[in-house]
């Protein structure tokens, strides 16, 4: 396959602790290779070719969580995401991704997106979403409403990374889980509209935004995004090409799991070719329970590879069916 030098994937990791920059890169990077290789076997030289790179910010955030108390044990973490993705890897057909093996999963359970579609609008009608967010993540609360410099810090790692890969020219797949979709949609947002930014970035575009596991459908969080009180000229970013948004089945953190519906008016006034929702079941077991949150599970599901797959072959992600179960 002819060698794609033109191409860059950028990863921005999510909430919690997080292991030393390279080996996060390392076992995300083979989570997705690992479902390519399995699905678009073809594809596995030219995705070897793509320029990659991670907007890592996890030291600020173990800073600000053991700040808060908090211990984390680097070792156990990544012993903990090997044996995931090993299992993972073990599933040889895409097949095998679906609501049978899902519901056989260890611990699994609705509750807490349950206790998020219920407690998440009342709790928000009489002022008490940023403490419900605080009591389940500490840093996720710190971005979005913090008095700390956390989340300019992450802004600037996020925006550092993708503009250096703005700047090499060609095509970019931004891959974003969690948290790190806040980060990354505020930082389209300020290369889009923001006067410090925006006259070398306005026009640099990004071709596939793949957002996973993505609280964005959240109304209390929509209404602190960056942009969330311009006039719609100016409320949303103007920069990516296409979106496809990827939610796991019990993940609370997508708890409200499409995007089309809320980010409407961005394909209404033409500033997005489209946003696709894709329903999917996260097959991955950290600690020995189920983990529907889990990045590792996310990266080598099929519908990941699918889209990264055809984001190599032709720059395209082809059309496909709203939910992939």
């Amino acid at each position: 396959m002819t060698t794609i030098s033109n191409r860059s994937i950028l990863l921005v990791h999510g909430r919690d602790f997080k292991p030393a920059e390279q080996p996060l890169m390392d076992i995300s990077m083979a989570a997705l290779r690992a479902g390519v290789e399995r699905d678009y076997p073809a594809h596995v030289e030219a995705l070897d070719d793509v320029y990659k790179d991670i907007a890592y910010y996890g030291d600020l955030t173990n800073t600000l969580l053991e700040s808060r108390g908090q211990r984390y044990d680097e070792s156990l973490d990544l012993g903990d995401r090997n044996n995931a993705l090993n299992s993972l890897r073990s599933i040889a057909a895409r097949k095998r991704f679906g609501i049978r093996q899902y519901d056989s999963l260890p611990g699994k359970s609705a509750l807490r997106e349950f206790v998020a579609d219920i407690a998440a609008p009342l709790l928000g009608a009489i002022g008490l979403t940023m403490p419900l967010i605080s009591s389940v993540s500490k840093d996720c609360a710190e971005y979005l409403a913090g008095q700390s410099d956390y989340a300019d810090k992450v802004r600037q790692r996020v925006r550092d990374k993708l503009c250096e890969m703005l700047d090499r020219g060609g095509n970019v797949m931004l891959i974003t889980h969690g948290l790190g979709c806040v980060a990354g949609y505020d930082v389209l947002w300020e290369l889009s509209h923001d006067p410090q930014y925006r006259q070398r970035y306005e026009n640099s575009k990004v071709d596939a935004w793949l957002t996973l596991g993505a609280p964005l459908g959240d109304n209390h969080i929509r209404k602190r995004l960056f942009g969330a009180k311009e006039k719609l000229a100016a409320r949303f970013p103007t920069n990516v090409i296409s979106w496809h948004n990827v939610a796991a089945e019990d993940d609370y953190c997508c708890h409200d799991n499409t995007l089309a519906d809320d980010f409407r008016k961005m394909m209404d006034r033409r500033l997005v070719s489209a946003v696709h929702d894709y329903q999917i079941y996260n097959l991955a077991v950290r600690y020995g329970k189920s983990n529907p949150h889990s990045s590792v599970g996310y990266y080598i599901h099929p519908r990941v590879a699918k889209i990264v797959a055809d984001w190599i072959q032709s720059g395209r992600i082809q059309e496909a069916p709203k939910y992939t179960l």
